[in-house]
């Protein structure tokens, strides 16, 4: 799976239209291998990222769960940290 794409399921506030948007966009990315198509098949990439994007507005309008919502700001701030950890520079080495 592409790195870039990140879970947009059971988050407050919910995953906006951009980020449905930009999901499509890498998933199709991956998919086709092109990160700008040609000409020739940029109307057929453009139609493919727009029929993921209504896909995946679907899927998290039709999602349930009993879990609490999740918050973005306390995921960015984990990961921040465990880059941190993972970055740091090593003492001795």
């Amino acid at each position: 799976m592409c790195r870039n794409i990140k879970p947009l399921f059971n988050f407050e506030p919910p995953a906006s239209k951009n980020e449905m948007h930009d999901a499509a966009l890498q998933f199709v990315r991956k998919i086709s291998g092109y990160t700008h198509p040609s000409k020739t098949n940029e109307a057929a990439f453009n139609d493919a990222v727009a029929d993921i994007e209504r896909v995946v507005k679907r899927l998290l309008k039709e999602l349930e769960t009993d879990a609490p919502k999740r918050d973005r700001e306390v995921l960015i701030a984990r990961a921040r940290e465990k880059a941190k950890l993972r970055y740091a520079p090593r003492v001795g080495a």
